[in-house]
C-alpha cells in the first residue's frame, strides 16, 4: 500500500535521506537507488509516494519511491555524469592514434635522415681508390630505371652509380660504399 511523506533530510554526498510520513511515526530511510532515475536529485521538503520495505539490516525502508509535485515542480539539478562516456572514449582513442601516427612519421623521417647522413659520411671516409667516381659515371649515361640488385647491373661503375643516385638499391650489403663486391666490384673494384 503506497504511503505519502515529505523528504525531511537529504545527504546528497552520501545518496540517502529520511522521509517524514504524513500519517506520523518514525522517519523512514530512503536511498538514491530507490528514487526514479530522471536525472535530478531529491529536494528537502518535496512530497514523495513510497511503499514500505525492509533493508538488508531488517529496518524499515522506502522502496518504489515516486516524486510528487507540490505546487511547483522541485528544482532540478543535473546528475553529475563521469566525463569520457563512450563518445569521450572514442574521441580520446582517436586523439591518441593521431598522436602515435605523427610520432611514428617523425621517427621514421629522423631515422631515414640519420641513415642518409651516415651513409654520406661513410662514403666520404673511403679512400679515393674505393670512392665512387661521379664524373666518370655521369659520362656513362646511367639513369635510375628501377633496377636495384647486382644481377641487374652490367658493370661495377654502373652499380656504383646506382647506389649513389637511385633510391631503394640493395647492392651494398655491408654499407661500405662498394656495391656488388662478390659479383662485379672484386679485386681492384673491377674497373
Amino acid at each position: 500500500m503506497p504511503l505519502i511523506g515529505k523528504l525531511r533530510t537529504w545527504h546528497d554526498d552520501k545518496g540517502f535521506g529520511f522521509i517524514a510520513p504524513s500519517h506520523g511515526g518514525a522517519e523512514i530511510f530512503v536511498h538514491i537507488g530507490d528514487l526514479p532515475r530522471d536525472g535530478s536529485r531529491p529536494v528537502v521538503g518535496e512530497t514523495l509516494r513510497y511503499e514500505l520495505g525492509r533493508g538488508e539490516d531488517g529496518r524499515p525502508r522506502a522502496v518504489r519511491v515516486v516524486r510528487l509535485a507540490v505546487g511547483t515542480p522541485p528544482a532540478r539539478r543535473p546528475v553529475a555524469r563521469p566525463r569520457g562516456g563512450s563518445s569521450g572514449l572514442l574521441s580520446t582513442l582517436l586523439s591518441g592514434a593521431l598522436v602515435l601516427a605523427v610520432l611514428a612519421g617523425g621517427a621514421t623521417w629522423v631515422y631515414r635522415s640519420f641513415e642518409a647522413q651516415n651513409h654520406r659520411r661513410h662514403l666520404e671516409d673511403q679512400p679515393a681508390s674505393v670512392a665512387p667516381q661521379p664524373a666518370a659515371a655521369a659520362d656513362a649515361g646511367f639513369r635510375c630505371d628501377g633496377r636495384t640488385h647486382c644481377s641487374q647491373m652490367n658493370s661495377c661503375a654502373e652499380a656504383t652509380w646506382f647506389i649513389n643516385h637511385c633510391p631503394g638499391t640493395q647492392m651494398d650489403g655491408n654499407h661500405d660504399g662498394v656495391p656488388c663486391e662478390q659479383q662485379l666490384c672484386t679485386g681492384s673494384l673491377g674497373r
